[in-house]
């Protein structure tokens, strides 16, 4: 979700880490890197070497290189597996970066091959003192807006998911198919004020092949393939009330929680990054196939996250938003065309060719939303 102020350590030496900018840098862990440099991640299939392991209080840009095998993500956690930052979706051979602002204290880095299991982790050290984001007037009012939208959609979550519970324990299928891909876009709309929350996010809405060995699975697709595939959600009472228990849980944190501008930036990007490198390809919702929904959410979700900084964003980077109202309305036109009566086509009913057209769209749209971390971290 996701301009460095660091201070260096006298005589530390520069090197760029293979596939990375020239900013990037390397060294020594447990050292600080130069002034305005990148934190350099090396990760691979069963490594994750932070070039700094402890950094100074503020934002820091962490580059992450992917050099081994799997798809990797990289987070920073905070006690209690509290997400300040994260990036999914590294592939072999990328380097991504992700902006995270840090007060002082004990965090852990963490890079997750195969995107799965708590990950391989390393103390993360913060020290000193910088004045937060948010004490930028201007800043502080974005983040109250975006959270009166949370409190807004996660309102009317508790409600829709409600309904979507008490159809499925009166094994009501018709009616469950109908409220399932409604209920879930308000889940996806705040998606990352959830996902700051890491225990809760997969008991909600981990898939099946998102499971390690003996994970209990629970949570929305868990009932959907009951729904689609067996056609028999009788035993789902258990996994139903406990779906509704942990969104009232979520609904409550999410509403309590205080992001950083950062964190809302980060947010707008990686519910579009959501899209376009995984559920473009129908693997979010893959017995219902409502996965269009989503998209819609995603989108919604992102541009609510935009929409709260842009009074900065006028101000700091007055080009950037017009590309981004450009974006969008291609963004939102490209979805658009699918869209079929109150709701969306199904996935499975669009074309290779619609898919990478809306793919397309959605990458043109996370290009400058990807600026938009700096420019608030600036």
């Amino acid at each position: 979700m996701r301009t460095l102020l660091l201070l260096a350590t006298a005589g530390l030496a520069a090197a760029t880490l293979a596939a990375c900018s020239g900013e990037t840098q390397s060294g020594t862990p447990g050292a600080a890197p130069a002034e305005d440099a990148k934190i350099a991640v090396a990760a691979n299939d069963t490594e994750c070497k932070v070039a700094a392991g402890e950094v100074t209080a503020g934002t820091s840009t962490f580059a992450i290189t992917n050099n081994g095998t799997k798809v990797t993500e990289f987070y920073v956690y905070a006690p209690g597996d509290r997400v300040m930052g994260e990036v999914e979706n590294i592939v072999p051979g990328l380097t991504r970066d992700v902006i995270v602002e840090l007060p002082p204290g004990a965090y852990e880095a963490a890079c997750k091959p195969g995107m799965v299991g708590n990950g391989i982790r390393s103390a993360l050290k913060v020290s000193g003192t910088a004045q937060p984001l948010s004490a930028d007037a201007e800043l502080a009012a974005a983040t109250a807006g975006y959270q009166r939208y949370v409190k807004s959609q996660s309102d009317t979550l508790l409600v829709k998911t409600q309904e979507f519970v008490d159809a499925v324990k009166a094994a009501d299928i018709d009616r469950a198919k109908e409220l399932y891909p409604v209920a879930r876009t308000y889940w996806e709309r705040i998606e990352p004020v959830a996902e700051i929350f890491g225990d809760l996010d997969p008991a909600i809405d981990a898939r099946e092949a998102d499971l390690e060995p003996g994970q209990e699975w629970t949570g929305f697709h868990r009932i959907e393939k009951d729904l689609w595939i067996k056609k028999d959600v009788s035993a789902d009472g258990p996994v139903a009330d406990k779906l509704m228990t942990d969104v009232r849980t979520i609904v409550d944190r999410a509403n309590s929680a205080k992001l950083s501008p950062v964190q809302l930036a980060n947010g707008a990007k990686g519910l579009l990054d959501e899209v376009a490198t995984g559920k473009i390809t129908g693997e979010e919702d893959i017995w219902s196939h409502t996965d269009l929904w989503d998209f819609d959410a995603n989108l919604e979700g992102s541009k609510a996250a935009v929409q709260a900084l842009r009074p900065v964003l006028e101000q700091r980077s007055p080009d950037l938003v017009k590309t981004l109202d450009d974006k969008f309305a291609a963004a939102e036109a490209a979805l658009g065309a699918h869209r079929q009566g109150d709701g969306w086509k199904l996935h499975n009913e669009l074309s290779e060719a619609e898919l990478k057209t809306l793919s397309d769209a959605i990458n043109a749209l996370a290009e400058p939303i990807s600026k938009i971390a700096a420019v608030i971290a600036g």
